[in-house]
């Protein structure tokens, strides 16, 4: 018996927008005060909470209409992300597993530009001294990993449609073989 799509995407989204929650929530108790790094794993992996009122990686940082304008844009590709949802055929695990994870990112980060006006909880620092990626959470691994598996498959779905288009030449009925 195959699984419906909603069986596999309604648990990845409940699981990921809870765990980005709870792990924010924890951080905004706990990582004070902001911006000092609490070490994990030496300076390699530290915990440091910061608010992001901008995109990924602080794009659109300093724009006083930046936590609309962001809130407005997920929204829009929530819509566009539950097109490709429905359009999805069932049981494509992959591609259901990538929507999920891009939406339940999405989803988490929204829940922050909606709550307050600081921005989106960071606390995620990875990198060797002055050399770190930026801050991040778990919505935005979601988000990050949904999209490259999302990529993938769609790519490989083009591809599997770009061969059936342009079938390979059928061979000759006289090859003859040397020997």
């Amino acid at each position: 018996m195959q699984r419906s799509n909603a069986a596999r995407f309604w648990p990845v989204v409940t699981f990921v927008v809870l765990m980005d929650v709870v792990t924010k929530a924890a951080a905004v108790q706990h990582l004070v005060p902001q911006r000092m790094p609490h070490d994990v794993f030496g300076e390699w992996v530290r915990l440091t909470l910061v608010y992001n009122p901008g995109a990924a990686f602080g794009l659109g940082q300093g724009l006083a209409y930046s936590r609309w304008l962001f809130l407005a844009l997920t929204l829009v590709a929530l819509a566009i992300l539950g097109g490709l949802y429905r359009a999805t055929p069932q049981g494509d695990r992959s591609r259901v597993m990538a929507i999920a994870l891009v939406c339940a990112g999405a989803v988490g980060n929204l829940i922050d530009r909606v709550r307050h006006d600081l921005g989106v909880v960071d606390f995620i620092d990875v990198g060797i001294g002055a050399a770190r990626w930026p801050t991040f959470n778990v919505a935005d691994v979601a988000v990050s990993s949904g999209a490259m598996l999302l990529a993938w498959v769609l790519w490989q779905e083009d591809q599997t449609h770009a061969a059936g288009a342009h079938p390979a030449p059928a061979a000759p009925s006289d090859v003859r073989t040397l020997g």
